[in-house]
């Protein structure tokens, strides 16, 4: 067996798309109206579709998963961040951790939450 997608549901498929292109570089691989495949194997689905299949509403803010991605330009990305047109939620600003590997974390629009470490020395960012 393999994992082959992550799916979240989001509220308006054109912020969610923008926010993932312009700060993670992500862009569309297949349009399907309601879900949207982006590279690296995000999914984006209508929250409207999700409650209808599940019969509950979508909670946002649960902290209970988290979206993880590398990059060793943290600074650079901190930059993106606060030129970003919309107001990011912040969850642990850029901090360096023991061993010298740095974190952020902060929220989509959605309120997923995003982690982004450097890499652990002697890996390669993927």
């Amino acid at each position: 067996m393999r994992l082959k997608n992550v799916l979240i549901a989001v509220r308006d498929l054109e912020q969610a798309k923008k926010f993932y292109r312009e700060l993670f570089g992500l862009e569309v691989a297949l349009d399907g109206d309601e879900n949207v495949m982006l590279t690296e194997g995000l999914v984006l689905q209508d929250k409207k579709v999700w409650e209808a299949c599940l019969g509950e509403e979508i909670i946002s803010h649960n902290n209970a998963a988290e979206l993880y991605f590398e990059e060793r330009d943290l600074e650079g990305l901190v930059e993106k961040l606060k030129a970003y047109g919309e107001e990011i939620r912040y969850a642990d600003r850029l901090r360096e951790l023991p061993g010298g590997q740095k974190l952020l974390r902060f929220y989509d629009p959605d309120g997923h939450l995003i982690e982004v470490r450097t890499p652990a020395e002697g890996e390669a960012a993927l």
